[in-house]
């Protein structure tokens, strides 16, 4: 080896523990354990690569604008939301280990529970698309549709179908689609709808190194339709057919919602369209006079990178230290940092069932992995585990007790809790907490249990692979 290539090798060497111990004081501020520990692993084994891969992911970062934008909107539909709503304001009436939670789902978003409220939960997957549509073709004065996917497929054109008789009829329409999780649809459709008067933006928009511009890979994960501000729709499901990836078949669950919660679900669509649209004013005559459709005490809450704290990941932490009965959790897609998980565990210590829904059928492979290799842990912790074996189990709902229930777009990892804008319905009745547990006991029964010895069962390798994925679990 010549001196000149020694010299060069040995540069190459101390810039790379120079960028070692820099990033081993920069990348734990301000993050959780794991995903620092994911991060200086990755940064410690290949520090040039693992420098560039943070430069990008490392950080959910949004531009000035948009979080001056989301700052506006939640202002506004603050002092909005106390003239329209303030008569429906209540104190959902909880147990009392439930009250700290409660305040805490207050203090984080933008909104408070509200009474008067009506639930109807749709488990059918093309019946709730034909909902949808009925409704959009019932609508006098605006829709709103804010989807992660809204497909150029069967279902898809369907419902722009109805966008445009609804167009004819003198409807304002307003779709709102995620840069990557529509983006055939944005490219093959949106200037034909723009055309025809409809009027559509891209959330989120995919950009690669462009000044101003949010992270590249953060997305607006929420599944809202809003009709003249008195029925909504929120869930799981999107604007999709259920077989749109090649042998697997989605199951969902969807809310339609009436009452006055409905404007809290318009005020979190206005917020992304005044910020994705750039306008300089939200639209008018969106927010009528709430009506008392049932007897449901409800509240919206929306969460994402703009906000100052993981919203629905503290939450859930104080949901579960709240319990004393009954957990259930339904989700497709659980990878839970430390904080979740040692609050699943002691609610099981402190004598409460914890149940986990999960889908045997898997359509992300290292997600998937990565989750298998948290079944140990959660089943000798006592935790109840169950696999959905029909379909793939997309519904993400929980319920506490009897007291609380979630229903939205979230999933239980740190994507959903940090890098996703996601909106959950809670809710606070009895009775529609029965309904969603009667909806949990039938995937229960579906379902293949789960034990720990069978588990142990697997092949040492099947081990491995489910360890290595776990190393990057919080930068899935």
């Amino acid at each position: 080896m010549s001196l000149t290539d020694f010299s060069f090798w040995l540069v190459v060497d101390i810039v790379g523990w120079l960028i070692r111990l820099i990033m081993l004081f920069y990348v734990p501020h301000k993050r959780t354990p794991a995903a620092a520990r994911s991060w200086l692993l990755l940064i410690f084994m290949f520090p040039f690569l693992g420098l560039i891969l943070y430069s990008i992911f490392g950080r959910a970062y949004l531009p000035e604008r948009r979080l001056k934008a989301q700052k506006f909107a939640s202002g506004l539909i603050r002092t909005r939301g106390q003239e329209l709503l303030g008569e429906h304001n209540v104190h959902p009436s909880v147990a009392e280990n439930f009250t700290p939670a409660v305040r805490l789902a207050e203090t984080l978003g933008d909104f408070g529970a509200v009474g008067g409220n009506q639930l109807e939960l749709l488990t059918d997957y093309g019946n709730s698309i034909a909902r949808l549509i009925a409704d959009i073709d019932n609508a006098r004065d605006h829709v709103h549709l804010l989807y992660y996917i809204f497909a150029n497929d069967e279902t898809g054109r369907a419902v722009v179908e109805a966008l445009l008789r609804a167009t004819q009829r003198g409807v304002a329409c307003r779709v709102l689609m995620d840069g990557y999780g529509s983006k055939d649809a944005l490219r093959h459709m949106a200037d034909q709808l723009r055309r025809q008067g409809i009027e559509v933006h891209e959330t989120l928009p995919v950009r690669f190194f462009r000044r101003k511009s949010a992270r590249f890979d953060l997305r607006n994960h929420r599944k809202i339709a809003v009709l003249d501000g008195k029925i909504a729709y929120i869930g799981s499901q999107n604007i999709v057919n259920r077989d749109f990836k090649k042998g697997i078949v989605y199951e969902e669950l969807v809310a339609r919602v009436t009452g006055p919660v409905v404007l809290q679900l318009q005020a979190v669509f206005l917020t992304d369209y005044f910020i994705e649209s750039e306008t300089s004013a939200l639209p008018q005559d969106c927010f009528p006079l709430a009506e008392t459709t049932g007897v449901i005490a409800a509240q919206a809450l929306p969460s994402g990178p703009g906000y100052p704290h993981a919203n629905l990941q503290n939450l859930i932490v104080s949901l579960l230290h709240a319990a004393r009965t009954r957990v259930v959790i339904t989700t497709p897609y659980f990878i839970p940092d430390e904080a979740i998980l040692y609050a699943m565990k002691i609610a099981v210590m402190r004598g409460v069932a914890v149940h986990l829904i999960l889908s045997r059928t898997a359509d992300q492979i290292l997600v998937c992995q990565a989750q298998r290799s948290y079944y140990d842990e959660l089943l000798e912790a006592g935790v109840q585990l169950y696999l959905y074996r029909e379909r793939l189990l997309h519904a993400k709902f929980l319920t506490f007790d009897d007291q609380v229930a979630m229903i939205g777009s979230t999933n239980l990892d740190m994507r959903s809790f940090l890098l996703n804008e996601e909106v959950v319905l809670l809710v606070y009745n009895p009775q529609a907490i029965h309904e969603l547990q009667s909806i949990q006991e039938r995937y229960m029964g579906a379902s293949d249990t789960l034990t720990l010895d069978a588990w142990r069962q697997r092949s040492r390798l099947r081990q491995v692979i489910e360890n290595t994925a776990r190393l990057v679990d919080s930068v899935l």
